[in-house]
């Protein structure tokens, strides 16, 4: 059951190994709570298990783990998992939370023996609070600095030997002190189709929803290689059968959902296309920065780098250059264009 924030512990969420599931009922339906349920990342999930399984036998707090990847692919999850098959608390908290060195203390102080404290973009941290965990997942002790000028004095706090969790989509935003102190890092890929194909099967299951073979392959084909995308598609296409189709999901009714949130067959979502579109039509193709398309869009260059831009060149309809992004053949197509040639505007197919 979730306890209350801990004192001084800003932005402080508490989560039990035994129940670990979030807030949200749909979410708690739908989130895997062991490694059994989890589907995909067969690497990262063997390496967990050889770890949590060391860990166990020894009677000892887990190493620190750091997981990386696109938003959406199980991070979060598999801290949950972790604390659920180590039978240990798990901790939530962000990075942005952690304002200064007290917060950090506040947290870390209320671990138990073994706890799990995850903390989700932690590339965030600011790089003041990010020294006093070098000591904390170390030697397991804080140097906390009190008051200043002639009364400062240093205090040190004894912690638990607890296991940090850490969560990243910027993995190269990370300090390489940070990064070396965890004894596991490990990224999370894209899901294959068949995957997210089970994973919509099982969700559907667990939402008591009937779904055929072809619509859950409609779905899976338009969740662009994301379990949280694939979920929230299931939970839409679920409520238009539901008032559409006698609450039966077929492929012909997946595909009438999915067109009227504007998602069309290859996963594209309307701003995917605008980016495509303003690249074709204002830059010939590229190569053009991405601030530049941040702003013609009318949306954060973070939030492009991050959401829609390693979809676009991992299906190969963007390329990224060192003068800029270019939109491919496949690019153009995908808006009803052809590819220019010889310096020609693109055409119309």
């Amino acid at each position: 059951m979730a306890a209350p924030p801990a004192a001084g512990a800003t932005g402080l969420g508490f989560i039990t190994g035994a129940l670990s599931a979030p807030t949200s009922p749909t979410e708690a339906a739908l989130r895997p709570l062991s490694f059994g349920d989890f589907a995909g990342q067969p690497k990262t999930v063997e390496r967990l298990q050889v770890m949590v399984g060391a860990a166990k036998r020894r009677g000892e707090a887990l190493n620190h783990i750091l997981l990386s990847g696109p938003p959406g692919l199980g991070k979060t999850t598999l801290a949950f998992i972790l604390g659920q098959e180590l039978g240990r608390n798990v901790r939530v908290t962000s990075g942005p939370v952690i304002e200064k060195a007290g917060d950090l203390a506040g947290l870390l102080t209320n671990l138990e023996e073994g706890d799990l404290l995850f903390i989700d973009e932690i590339h965030r941290i600011p790089k003041t609070v990010e020294e006093y965990l070098y000591s904390a997942m170390e030697d397991f002790r804080l140097d906390i600095m009190i008051d200043q000028g002639p009364n400062a004095r240093s205090v040190r706090l004894s912690i638990p030997k607890f296991t940090l969790v850490g969560a990243t989509t910027r993995a190269g935003l990370l300090t390489a002190p940070l990064r070396s102190r965890f004894t596991l890092n490990t990224r999370l890929d894209y899901y294959d189709r068949a995957t997210l194909e089970g994973i919509v099967r099982r969700s559907c299951g667990l939402l008591k929803v009937e779904i055929d073979s072809a619509g859950a392959k409609e779905i899976a084909a338009r969740a662009r290689g994301t379990p949280r995308i694939a979920n929230n598609l299931v939970n839409f296409v679920r409520d238009y059968a539901s008032e559409k189709a006698k609450g039966k999901i077929t492929q012909p009714v997946a595909a009438a959902a999915l067109e009227l949130l504007e998602i069309d067959a290859a996963g594209l979502d309307e701003m995917d296309k605008r980016i495509l579109r303003l690249m074709a039509a204002h830059y010939q193709g590229g190569p053009v920065g991405l601030g530049t398309i941040a702003i013609a869009v009318g949306e954060e260059a973070d939030t492009l780098e991050e959401v829609h831009e390693p979809f676009l060149i991992q299906e190969g309809y963007l390329a990224r250059t060192a003068q800029g992004r270019v939109l491919t053949a496949k690019g153009y197509g995908a808006i009803g264009l052809k590819a220019a040639t010889g310096g020609d505007q693109a055409t119309l197919l």
